[in-house]
């Protein structure tokens, strides 16, 4: 697949080499569902859950292949019994940020971030750094009515790593040579290795009201994270229609999964739209490593998204599809970065 300067001068002379490269991009991205998709019935949790599996690539939304290039998410999500270390702690903390948990989940998640120009092997200053993440989470949920409004709470603890312990670079390496994609060769330029610790809360209020025989949802959010990976704090507005559900995906950096339907039966679906701005005051992936020299870059404090996408179930499965569209992020970005979210669910 070749670079996105190979990309910016072939694109006026060679439309097929343009689509050669987006449907290598697409097939890079769709590769990794199949494997996951094929375990899903084996898993067995807790009557009550859901399990899902995300994967957040650029090639599901644009055919560029560098800056936030691809995430993989698990998340199993249950409703804690009342005993359970989950509720237990739901129940300890201050009432104004959580009362209980009716909902909870556990996740795995990994991310890649690279340059846009992947084939270089110097130093690309004026680019983002190379950067590899794993890290754990749990998650509480709490939804509760205010008036006339339903008021949805999320609080997130996410730890793990970023650095080569990732094997960010050698899963981009293995996964290009079976997608016979450009090879990566700026890897060993990576943040190095540092732990991460990261809190997150936010909170939206919907308004529900029937529209042409269906749903239709809407309202305000507001969302804070602390941590040496973000620190921000960040307003949105969404809108929903279709069949009930909880919420509407969420896009890195903002973690969580409300985004399941209520129904269990028969065909069901959802339209979305996001709309979310941040005041982004640490991001490692552009500020570099804390506590040692690394590549990085001037970050811009300001940055806005917006998102859309459609949601399709069918009895215990639902398929999640949301795009993105986010504003530059540092100093000397050449454009802005799109990607999409593909998220396949089973409930259980």
């Amino acid at each position: 697949m070749p670079s996105v300067l190979c990309s910016r001068v072939a694109r006026g002379n060679a439309p097929v080499h343009q689509k050669k490269r987006y449907a290598g991009g697409l097939r890079k991205a769709i590769l990794p569902l199949v494997l996951p998709m094929t375990l899903l019935p084996a898993v067995a949790p807790a009557d009550d859950s859901a399990l899902s599996i995300k994967f957040e690539n650029d090639g599901f939304a644009s055919s560029d292949d560098g800056h936030f290039t691809s995430g993989f998410e698990l998340n199993w999500m249950f409703t804690p019994e009342p005993q359970s270390w989950t509720q237990r702690l739901a129940v300890a903390l201050p009432d104004s940020l959580i009362g209980e948990a009716d909902r909870a989940s556990y996740r795995l998640v990994h991310q890649i971030y690279t340059p846009n120009v992947i084939e270089r092997r110097d130093l690309i200053e004026d680019d983002r750094p190379y950067a590899g993440l794993v890290y754990g989470g749990v998650s509480l949920y709490e939804d509760k009515a205010v008036g006339r409004w339903q008021q949805a709470t999320d609080l997130h603890l996410d730890v793990g790593l970023v650095g080569p312990s990732s094997l960010a670079d050698s899963i981009q390496r293995e996964v290009h040579r079976v997608t016979d994609s450009d090879r990566p060769r700026g890897w060993r330029n990576q943040l190095g290795d540092e732990a991460i610790l990261n809190l997150t809360m936010r909170r939206q209020w919907w308004h529900d009201a029937p529209l042409a025989g269906k749903q239709f949802s809407h309202g305000p959010s507001v969302g804070a994270a602390l941590g040496n990976l973000y620190t921000y704090a960040s307003a949105g507005y969404s809108v929903r229609w279709g069949d009930d559900a909880q919420g509407v995906p969420t896009l890195t950096p903002n973690p969580g999964s409300r985004h399941q339907l209520e129904g269990t039966r028969g065909w069901q679906w959802y339209l979305f739209a996001n709309v979310e701005g941040y005041y982004m005051a640490q991001n490692l992936t552009l500020d570099g490593n804390t506590f040692r020299n690394s590549h990085s870059v001037d970050r811009n404090e300001w940055v806005a998204e917006a998102s859309a996408g459609l949601a399709l179930a069918w009895d215990a499965w639902q398929v999640t599809y949301a795009a993105v569209q986010r504003t530059r992020e540092f100093d000397g970005q050449d454009e802005q970065d799109k990607f999409g979210a593909l998220t396949l669910t089973r409930r259980f």
